[in-house]
């Protein structure tokens, strides 16, 4: 995401006798130091203390400014001559680079230009990410990034993460440290092992990009300072062969280490990590089913530790079932709830709604058995092979032996059995809610609550707009990916995305306010109510979640109500007087600093 500043000591940075070149001159609060520049937080606002020159500047992409350099700061930090004579402000700089971006060829060439922006002038991308939130987050995040995963290897140019190899695990603290962050100076790190990425599996060493694109969504979204966080990338090498057939691959070139050493260099990682960075939360994405859950319950008593894919998915699709809830006027455990799809993403939804369901003075047991989860053989029962995170919601064999119809306990099996309320799809399946599965569903359910949730598109359950006309419009809908505006009888119905960006950036920001010491269940439940409760129309057809052009207002509700927990909870290190104003203190906002040169 950001990177490393230009050393002090090449050609372009000059060591400066009055630079800030030790800890000592820096301020309590201070952002992280190289020496060639200091970011200091002011009761007015960011200022940026340079001690860079010349086209060292102009490389440092949290510092560089481009056209808005004033020519008084030109002359000052050696950039005569070295831009455009016309001096621009930033919203001149921002309807150009817009413009740009428009222009760009395709999805994919959206991304590139904004990766370049990202790699020159990080104050200018944010703003330009801030005013086009929604146009441009299914380019930096889900469904793009995928495409630019795939391709990373081919148009890798400039290294933008830490990159960890399992071969070399020795290297790891100075890896870590060659970002040149001090102890206090990390809010948040984000690592991947790349082994289960966005619907298309072990992508190897390209995983990177997804941990630059989550934390660009951090700080969009949340305001998490970009100068705050490490994206990692963990190289355990790869099994998809034509990665390792092809000569452009910069990850190790042998099939995934698995077993003893694979744990062995999770250990040696968390251990480095949350020693050097002792108050950052740490973040998983992307790890395989087996091993996301494994990690997450191995640390998450330990450290400040989260997994989206687990517990970020559980949240929003939560967030999208209580909104769904109070549109119909039901509680959540008045319903019957299939999910079609029940690995990691799926049971982390289950195992959350019945946190909800007991809240509600249900029993866990009671609650559990509100769910059937189907997996790649069908519905999750005794007696199947199920993995250890799937066994709590088996069906009985009793029940199942009383079942009439194929036998084969499939989707339209279970449908037509349990006549659920709530249908919820992380399979990856396409068209997986057929016109049977949902008419016979929907004959039962005044108000059918469906959400087909897998990505990208090509992999979603079943098309809104057929959804709405084999419900008769009644359905309420909560999709994975983004979709357009649908018309059915003359009512317009917006499709609410149940994307985790309604979530995380909040969650992440309510950690950092806060100084969590771990992520509880009850953060992640509070996380999930809040972004429900930030939708404030329920006018027909319109979405049972907030739109992410409102990112930023929900992030801070979420933090909010994330932070609170945390004190209910006694894991809060840091009391918040003011909720509100604490919160907004620390989102960070893309302006230009003030400069002072040094």
């Amino acid at each position: 995401m950001n990177e490393a500043p230009t050393p002090s000591g090449s050609p372009d940075a000059p060591d400066s006798p009055d630079a800030p070149d030790s800890p000592d001159t820096q301020e309590p609060g201070d952002l992280p130091t190289p020496r060639n520049f200091l970011l200091v937080r002011t009761p007015t606002g960011e200022k940026v203390r340079i001690a860079a020159r010349g086209r060292g500047l102009l490389g440092i992409p949290m510092i560089n400014r481009g056209t808005a350099f004033t020519y008084e700061e030109r002359s000052q930090l050696g950039l005569t001559g070295l831009l455009p004579s016309r001096v621009s402000s930033i919203e001149t700089q921002v309807r150009r680079v817009y413009k740009q971006y428009q222009m760009a060829p395709g999805d994919l060439g959206k991304y590139l230009m904004l990766e370049a922006l990202q790699e020159r002038n990080l104050v200018l991308y944010y703003r330009l990410l801030a005013e086009h939130i929604e146009e441009m987050l299914p380019i930096i995040y889900t469904p793009t990034v995928g495409r630019a995963i795939q391709e990373f290897s081919r148009w890798y140019s400039k290294p933008k993460g830490i990159f960890l190899s399992i071969d070399k695990p020795d290297d790891i603290e100075e890896s870590l440290g060659a970002w040149s962050h001090r102890a206090d100076d990390v809010d948040l790190i984000v690592v991947t092992d790349s082994e289960g990425i966005l619907g298309i599996g072990d992508q190897g060493v390209g995983g990177v990009a997804i941990t630059v694109g989550k934390l660009a969504v951090y700080t969009a979204a949340a305001g998490i300072h970009p100068h705050r966080v490490l994206p990692v990338v963990l190289d355990t090498g790869t099994d998809n062969l034509d990665l390792l057939a092809d000569e452009n691959y910069l990850g190790e070139r042998h099939g995934r280490v698995r077993g003893e050493r694979y744990d062995e260099f999770i250990e040696k990682f968390v251990t480095t990590a949350t020693r050097m960075y002792p108050k950052a939360l740490l973040h998983w994405e992307d790890f395989s089913a087996d091993n996301a859950h494994r990690i997450l319950t191995r640390y998450r008593d330990q450290v400040c530790t989260f997994n989206d894919d687990i517990q970020g998915t559980a949240a929003v699709v939560v967030a999208a079932a209580l909104a769904a809830c109070r549109r119909s006027r039901t509680k959540l455990s008045d319903h019957r709830i299939v999910i079609h799809g029940a690995g990691t993403a799926g049971i982390g939804v289950a195992d959350l709604m019945v946190d909800i369901m007991v809240s509600e003075g249900t029993s866990p047991d009671e609650a559990r058995a509100k769910f059937w989860g189907l997996g790649s053989r069908g519905l999750l029962r005794e007696g199947t092979k199920l993995r250890d995170f799937q066994e709590r919601f088996a069906r009985p064999a009793s029940e199942v032996a009383e079942w009439t119809g194929t036998g084969e306990f499939d989707l339209a099996d279970v449908v037509t059995t349990v006549r659920p309320t709530m249908l919820i799809g992380t399979s990856a399946q396409a068209g997986a809610f057929t016109q049977e599965v949902v008419t016979t569903m929907a004959a039962h359910c005044d108000q059918p609550v469906i959400m087909p949730l897998s990505n990208p598109t090509s992999k979603a359950e079943a098309q809104p707009v057929d959804l709405l006309r084999w419900t008769n419009g009644r359905a309420l809908i909560a999709t994975g990916s983004p979709f357009g505006d649908v018309e059915h009888n003359g009512v317009v119905h917006e499709i609410a995305q149940a994307n985790n960006a309604l979530v995380f950036p909040g969650l992440g920001l309510g950690v950092v306010v806060s100084r969590a010491t771990k992520v509880t269940d009850h953060m992640i439940a509070a996380a999930a109510r809040a972004a429900a409760s930030a939708v404030t129309r329920r006018t027909p057809g319109s979405p049972i979640l907030p739109s992410v052009a409102n990112l930023r207002a929900v992030s801070a509700k979420v933090a909010l109500e994330v932070a609170a927990a945390a004190a209910e909870e006694g894991i809060a290190t840091v009391e918040l007087t003011d909720p509100v104003q604490d919160v907004l203190q620390h989102m960070w906002m893309p302006d230009y600093p003030t400069i002072e040169v040094i």
